[in-house]
C-alpha cells in the first residue's frame, strides 16, 4: 500500500509517500522559518495562510519525487490533532477532499503517535513494548508504548514543555530562531558550569515521572545573576548552562521510568529529539548500572521535526487494520486518546 501523508500541525507544510508503512518513497517539507523569524516565534495566522498557499504544490512534489500519479495511491493520512487549529484545518480539509475525489480511504492520525512511529521508518526498528520520550515545542511526555496506537502516559510536563522553554529563553536573549537549534549551536561553544540553575523538586507519588520548566525558564530569564558561578559569563555560557539543566530535567524522570518499569528500550520523538546534548547524555547511560542495557533509538534528524512520512507510516498501520475516518472528522488543538497511569 502506498499512503500519502500530510502534516500541517504547526509551521511546516509537509507531505510524503510511504509504502507499506516502512519504505519512504518521498518526504517533502516546506519550512516557514523565514516568515516567522522576525517575530522569533510562530504566528498562527501567517502559518495557516502559508499552508493554504503551499499545500497543493507540496503534495504534488511528494508525488513527483515518489514517481507516482495521484491515482496510484491507496490511501491518505493526515494529522488532525494536536497542533495549531488553523494550520491543522488546512491539511485536514485538503486531505479529505483529495481522498474523496480519488475515492480512496482517508484516515486522521494523532501527531504525537506519528512522532513515535518515526523511528520505525529508520533501519533500527524497536520491538514493543518500549518507553517513549516525546519532546517537542508543545509537549513533553514519557509513556509506555505497547503498540503503535496503545500508549500509556507515565509522566508529562505540569506547565511548560521543554521545547517551549528553549524557544522563550532564545527569544528573550536574542539567540536566534528557531530557539532550540540556536541554543544547541551556541552551547557547544559555552561553559555549562557558568550558571547553576535550579531543578524542580518532583520525585514523589503521582509526579514521579513529571517535568516542570516554568521555574527554569524564570530563573534564566528573570533571575540570571542569582545563579551565576562564572565571573564573566558569555551568551554561549547562558545557552550551555540552560541546555544542560533542561536536558537533566528530562533525563532524571526518564531514567526513573527505565529503572521502575524494567523497559530498557527508549524511543525518542519530536523536534527536541534532535538536540545533540540529549542524544549524547542518553548514549552515555548505555551499560550504566542504574539503566542496565539501555537501548536508545532516535529517528534520523530529518524525521525528528514535523514531516509527512511519519504520518503516512502510522496511517498505513491504521488503514491496514481496517480503520477509516469519516469526512466530518474535526481538528483539535489538544492531545486526545492517551491513557494516564501513575505508579
Amino acid at each position: 500500500m502506498k499512503i500519502l501523508g500530510i502534516d500541517t500541525s504547526c509551521d511546516e507544510t509537509a507531505a510524503a509517500v510511504v509504502e507499506n508503512g516502512e519504505t519512504i518513497l518521498s518526504n517533502v517539507v516546506a519550512t516557514q522559518i523565514p516568515f516567522h523569524a522576525e517575530y522569533e516565534g510562530v504566528v498562527p495566522e501567517i502559518a495557516s495562510r502559508k499552508h493554504t498557499e503551499w499545500i497543493a504544490v507540496v503534495v504534488q512534489e511528494a508525488l513527483d519525487k515518489a514517481g507516482l500519479s495521484a491515482g496510484e495511491l491507496d490511501g491518505v493520512a493526515v494529522t488532525s490533532h494536536p497542533g495549531m487549529l488553523g494550520s491543522l484545518l488546512v491539511g485536514l480539509n485538503f486531505a479529505k477532499a483529495f481522498a474523496y475525489a480519488l475515492k480512496i480511504p482517508f484516515i486522521a492520525v494523532n501527531h504525537m503517535l506519528a512522532h513515535l512511529y518515526a523511528s520505525r521508518l529508520a533501519e533500527e526498528r524497536p520491538d514493543y513494548p518500549f518507553l517513549g520520550l516525546l519532546v517537542s515545542g508543545g509537549h513533553s511526555i514519557i509513556c509506555r508504548v505497547d503498540d503503535f496506537d496503545d500508549i500509556t502516559v507515565l509522566g508529562a510536563t505540569i506547565d511548560d514543555a521543554v521545547g517551549e522553554a528553549f524557544d522563550k529563553v532564545a527569544k528573550h536573549y536574542g539567540f536566534g530562531y528557531p530557539g532550540g537549534v540556536a541554543i544547541d549551536r551556541m552551547a557547544r561553544q559555552g561553559d555549562a558550569s557558568a550558571f547553576r540553575f535550579p531543578m524542580p523538586n518532583l520525585y514523589k507519588g503521582e509526579h514521579r515521572y513529571d517535568f516542570s520548566y516554568s521555574g527554569l525558564k524564570t530563573a534564566v530569564v528573570n533571575q540570571l545573576e542569582q545563579f551565576r558561578v562564572k565571573t564573566d559569563p558569555t551568551p554561549e555560557d547562558i545557552a550551555a548552562s540552560f541546555q544542560k539543566t533542561a536536558v537533566e530535567i528530562l533525563l532524571r524522570s526518564l531514567f526513573r521510568a527505565v529503572e521502575d518499569t524494567g523497559l530498557a528500550t527508549v524511543v525518542a520523538g519530536g523536534g527536541v529529539a534532535a538536540n545533540s546534548l540529549l542524544r549524547a547524555r542518553i548514549a552515555e547511560q548505555r551499560g550504566a548500572e542504574r539503566c542496565g542495557a539501555l537501548r536508545a533509538i532516535f529517528p534520523p534528524l530529518s524525521l525528528c521535526g514535523d514531516n509527512g512520512a511519519m504520518v503516512a507510516g502510522l496511517g498505513f498501520r491504521l488503514l491496514e487494520r481496517g480503520d477509516r475516518s469519516p469526512l466530518d472528522t474535526v481538528a483539535s488543538a489538544r492531545v486526545r486518546g492517551f491513557k494516564k497511569k501513575y505508579p
